[in-house]
């Protein structure tokens, strides 16, 4: 993802950023959306920079599009990738404070964390949520926030008639949980290496969140089965 959004940058054009899964259908990534503008964005990636207050930290911040937003604004914003051409990318574009990082790493305290374009999908499993509260309580300054997003893929099983007769979902035997998923990337002769990634339904984040000492609430929901959660520690 980094070699295309640094080609795109440059040169105004990119080849094909290819999206492979074994549960899904080869996809691809539109370039255009990582550079895409505030009036541009679906309404609840509009909705958590309008929710962004203080310091803020943008995790996995790509070409920096949310981040610009909320830097035009005035806002203190941190932009965080382990990407070093995205990181590059990002300089070349504006933004003031960029870092090369992994997000379970990264060392310091903000009031609004960003974790948008599915992005609490790094935790990349439900077993691994523990560990992200854990380093919440580390990085979220007292009375903050995390703003991020996800989707309730359970339709994708339902189209494709994986539910039983008695109602249940018959989910396939490789994911203990059927938003655990695992990806790779290819642009041009490019490979990435495959990487985890969770989509999770409000219901059981707002579950597990509760389990770790925080409280998640659905502020917005997308077209297609997304939504926006604010998470806070429970006082």
């Amino acid at each position: 993802m980094g070699r295309a959004i640094a080609e795109y940058h440059k040169t105004g054009k990119a080849g094909r950023l290819q999206v492979f899964s074994p549960m899904f259908e080869e996809d691809e990534i539109p370039l255009t959306t990582l550079f895409r503008s505030y009036e541009d964005m679906p309404g609840i990636e509009q909705k958590a920079l309008d929710m962004a207050t203080g310091t803020t930290l943008d995790v996995g911040a790509g070409a920096g599009c949310h981040s610009l937003v909320l830097q035009e604004r005035g806002c203190d914003v941190t932009a965080i990738d382990i990407s070093p051409l995205s990181v590059e990318t990002m300089k070349e574009r504006g933004i003031r404070k960029v870092m090369e990082q992994d997000f379970f790493t990264f060392e310091g305290q903000y009031d609004t964390i960003l974790m948008l374009m599915n992005g609490i999908g790094i935790v990349g499993s439900l077993k691994r949520l523990p560990a992200f509260f854990r380093h919440l309580d580390k990085i979220l300054a007292p009375g903050g926030q995390v703003l991020c997003d996800s989707s309730d893929i359970s339709y994708v099983f339902e189209d494709e008639g994986l539910w039983s007769d008695d109602g249940m979902m018959d989910i396939p035997s490789e994911t203990d949980y059927y938003g655990e998923h695992s990806f790779n990337m290819q642009y041009k002769d490019t490979i990435g290496d495959p990487f985890d990634w969770l989509y999770i339904d409000a219901d059981t984040l707002k579950e597990k969140a509760v389990e770790n000492g925080y409280v998640a609430e659905v502020v917005a929901e997308g077209e297609h089965y997304d939504y926006l959660a604010r998470i806070t520690k429970r006082g």
